[in-house]
């Protein structure tokens, strides 16, 4: 501008300069005058800056929270954690999972080093305990151990996944227990974080199964019984965590669900969804009426069967219920082979004889519990779902057989995704409406012939993200990289109205957990094939922990100040 204040460059041309500049030249020159102020803050030039900076499709909408271009802009560059602040070496091998307690003020780490860690990254927190790794927080960017378990002596292998209760007095960690002969299987331990002793071990199989929390007090845990060479059955089981009851009166472990498995498969990593947290919980599909399709009568001990119009005879589909309840308890020895005892069940399920899924009365407060399974492959490419109403979500009461009429063995699920293609992790969003999972897709058109070799997989890692309350894919799939993704590009942060990523942070291995603070987003944790973990914060909270603060001053200086 010149002496009297005109601009000596008309807007369009500043305009036309600031676009060759980058986002912190574009700040700076803002600081020159007001004409380039009010330049430097335009909309038009902040949507170009946005596009060409995180080289985003221009059909890409800004995001609907954002006020402005400039704004949408400042939230990605300046908030996202991708400033590593600490790294933490206090595991002694590959480090697998991460898991936040619900106030964001811990969080808990398994390892091959068969430990369970619990730092704690909450400034001025002073815990007295008598664990011999404790140490206290020195400053705001520090987190330090407050306790560490070592489950070696418990005769496991490894810890592999940790989980706390609604209001944080628990830790639930799973890992792999060494039984007899060698043989692994799982178990899951429940750790008070009071004292951290050890209340309660229950046993998991599979140990992939993992288990989880479903009340605060209460646990998931799962068993496996083999019928046939591939076919199984999933039983869940509820555990009160709290097992130290005098009285035999009182249940501390409940069965909830008897799931039939076909084709080598298994249900595998447990987790629950609050349906109380989203409008319209109930998730149910409309059932057929199973009373009209055929079914096949046949007697366990011959070779003869016989295909009848209409349902079974209610004493067939009884004896039938009884003796596979005996099987499994190992009371009774089928006269079939077992390949021939599986393809029978298999059938007689397969007509319909399952009972529809209720729905319930007060569905805002029931829970859906969600797993990976299949039913082509042993390879988990399907996820289901299975409501669990309020009365089931305690140990009291009839511990067999509630859920199911007396014509059912197994539980029928609510809901089956398919994801085409093999399932590597699954995670929920913080209000518990989204369903966010991993998957190596098959290829397209692929038939699986052989339940023991299924279709070949991606090498890329596909993101697909489900509405819990419509049970439909709700965006398209993120493709973030290859499965085997060199060390310098070991995991990414995803734009969230895009396909593609605003952040790639490192780790010397490959990454195995990635973790935001509940109630912080801009503090991130990652664990890796490293032994490590890494903290990472925001450019904007380090500015922030990093600036100057200035020193109180006494009453008596203020004073003498005054009087001058």
């Amino acid at each position: 501008m010149d002496e009297g204040g005109t601009p000596l460059l008309p807007d369009s041309l500043v305009y036309q300069i600031f676009l060759s500049l980058g986002p912190a030249d574009v700040l700076a020159a803002g600081l020159v005058c007001r004409q380039w102020q009010a330049v430097s803050r335009d909309e038009f030039l902040w949507r170009e800056q946005f596009y060409r900076y995180y080289q985003v499709a221009r059909d890409v909408p800004r995001h609907p929270a954002a006020m402005s271009w400039y704004e949408e802009f400042q939230r990605l560059y300046d908030t996202v954690p991708c400033v590593e602040v600490q790294t933490l070496r206090e595991h002694t091998d590959q480090v697998l999972h991460l898991s936040f307690s619900h106030s964001g003020y811990q969080f808990a780490s398994c390892s091959k080093d068969c430990t369970v860690k619990a730092p704690a990254p909450r400034p001025g927190q002073a815990i007295t305990t008598a664990a011999p790794a404790e140490q206290i927080w020195s400053n705001d960017l520090t987190i330090s151990l407050l306790h560490s378990a070592d489950m070696r002596p418990y005769n496991w292998s490894y810890t592999q996944f940790s989980q706390f209760n609604k209001d944080d007095s628990l830790l639930l960690a799973s890992g792999v227990f060494l039984g007899p002969h060698n043989s692994s299987s799982g178990e899951i331990a429940v750790i008070s974080l009071d004292s951290f002793a050890l209340l309660s071990r229950v046993r998991n199989k599979p140990y992939d199964v993992f288990g989880c929390w479903l009340t605060e007090t209460s646990l998931i845990s799962g068993n496996l019984h083999r019928i046939g060479d591939i076919t199984s059955c999933s039983v869940l089981w509820l555990n009160n965590a709290f097992q130290d009851v005098e009285s035999e009166n009182v249940n501390v472990v409940k069965r909830l669900f008897k799931i039939q498995n076909l084709n080598a498969s298994t249900v595998r990593t447990v987790m629950v969804a609050d349906c109380s947290r989203f409008d319209s919980p109930d998730l149910l599909l409309e059932a057929g009426d199973p009373a009209t399709s055929p079914c096949r009568i046949f007697d366990l001990g011959s070779d003869n069967e016989e295909v009848v119009a209409g349902p079974a005879p209610a004493h067939a589909k009884e004896g039938l219920r009884h003796f596979l309840d005996r099987v499994l308890e190992g009371r009774a020895q089928p006269q079939l082979s077992e390949r021939m005892l599986e393809t029978k069940v298999a059938e007689l399920l397969a007509q319909g004889h399952t009972k529809p899924p209720e729905r319930s009365a007060t569905g805002a407060k029931s829970k859906y519990l969600i797993f990976t399974t299949g039913c082509l492959t042993y390879s988990p490419h399907q996820i289901g779902i299975k409501q669990i109403l309020p009365h089931q979500m305690t140990t009291a009461g009839p511990v067999l057989g509630e859920g199911r009429g007396s014509d059912a063995f197994f539980d029928a699920l609510d809901h089956v995704i398919d994801i085409h293609g093999h399932i590597i992790g699954m995670g929920l969003s913080p209000d518990n409406r989204y369903l966010y999972v991993n998957s190596r897709a098959w290829p397209n058109g692929a038939v699986v012939a052989d339940p023991m070799q299924p279709p070949p997989i991606a090498e890329e890692i596909d993101l697909l993200v489900f509405d819990l309350k419509t049970m439909r894919e709700v965006r398209r799939a993120l493709r973030a990289h290859r499965a085997y993704t060199p060390n310098d590009e070991c995991f990414f942060i995803f734009l969230d109205v895009s396909r593609d990523f605003v952040a790639r942070l490192r780790h010397e291995d490959v990454v195995n957990s990635v973790v935001f603070s509940p109630q912080e987003q801009e503090l991130l944790l990652t664990a890796s094939d490293d032994a490590t973990i890494k903290a990472w914060r925001s450019p904007r909270t380090m500015r922030v922990l990093q600036a100057p603060r200035p020193r109180p001053r006494t009453f008596f200086s203020w004073l003498a100040s005054q009087r001058r």
